[in-house]
């Protein structure tokens, strides 16, 4: 888990570019909701490492982490109202979902935002079509059979394909087609930049085990010398109780004598 401030940012870039993705997979009704489960971990890793700073400031004062927490908070709180929207029909992305705090990822961002469809492929295919209207309505029939319930709503700007031609339904399912494999080329793309970025969290995640490591190590040589000093210290221990048997013995004869002095 990232435990300082630049760490938490690229993964704060990581959950937008995530979110981003998820608006504009919306916006081309393709399914979002894959991307939920790993959006919702992430920003529990960030909630988690935010909370692991503030007690790290707590116990030892860090001017350079407690200047970056308000804006880590509000980065938080802005991208867990982004991914849980109290009304997701009036939702719309905030200045600070498209703002990476990476410039380096600037690319990937305006990439992100772009929910315009590619252009088109030309076809380069030529097909022969027939004329006869008999056999292009039993065709039809057989293609787009009777339905008793009507289309939805959301079908409503489909064109109505049983009064269309041969050539007209082609031309239709080819820019269906093109359209789907720019879709499947954005989805790509956007697959790309996520596993470019789960790498670099990972080499991330390396590094912080390798500190952890030497910080382990750097405990159990603190360990044994704590192990040693107490040894140390029971050895006086004991010495320090046998000399003052010692001593009291010797005090009580000293006295012993005196009072033979003194009595004589």
């Amino acid at each position: 888990m990232a435990t300082n401030p630049p760490q938490l940012f690229l993964l704060a870039d990581h959950i937008k570019l995530s979110l981003l993705e998820r608006q504009r997979a919306l916006s081309l009704n393709l399914p979002s909701n894959s991307q939920d489960g790993q959006i919702s971990r992430s920003l529990e890793q960030l909630r988690s490492g935010i909370e692991s700073l503030e007690s790290q400031v707590q116990d030892t004062s860090d001017d350079s982490i407690t200047s970056q927490l308000p804006r880590l908070r509000s980065q938080l709180a802005e991208l867990t109202s982004q991914f849980t929207p109290t009304n997701p029909a009036a939702t719309t992305t905030s200045p600070t979902l498209t703002s990476p705090n990476d410039p380096s990822l600037s690319r990937d961002f305006a990439a992100a935002q772009n929910k315009k469809p590619t252009t088109t492929r030309s076809a380069s295919k030529s097909v022969r079509f027939s004329d006869n209207d008999d056999d292009d309505a039993a065709n039809r029939a057989s293609l787009f059979p009777y339905r008793d319930d009507p289309p939805d709503d959301d079908d409503a700007s489909s064109p109505n394909l049983a009064h269309l031609d041969n050539q007209q339904i082609h031309a239709y399912h080819d820019r269906v087609i093109a359209d789907q494999d720019s879709q499947l080329d954005q989805l790509g793309q956007s697959i790309s930049r996520q596993r470019e970025l789960s790498m670099q969290i990972g080499d991330e995640l390396d590094g912080q085990v390798m500190l952890l490591d030497d910080v382990e190590e750097g405990v159990d040589r603190h360990a044994a010398q704590f192990v040693r000093a107490r040894g140390r210290l029971d050895r006086f221990s004991r010495k320090a109780r046998e000399n003052w048997s010692l001593t009291v013995i010797v005090v009580l004869i000293i006295i012993l004598v005196l009072l033979i002095v003194i009595t004589k």
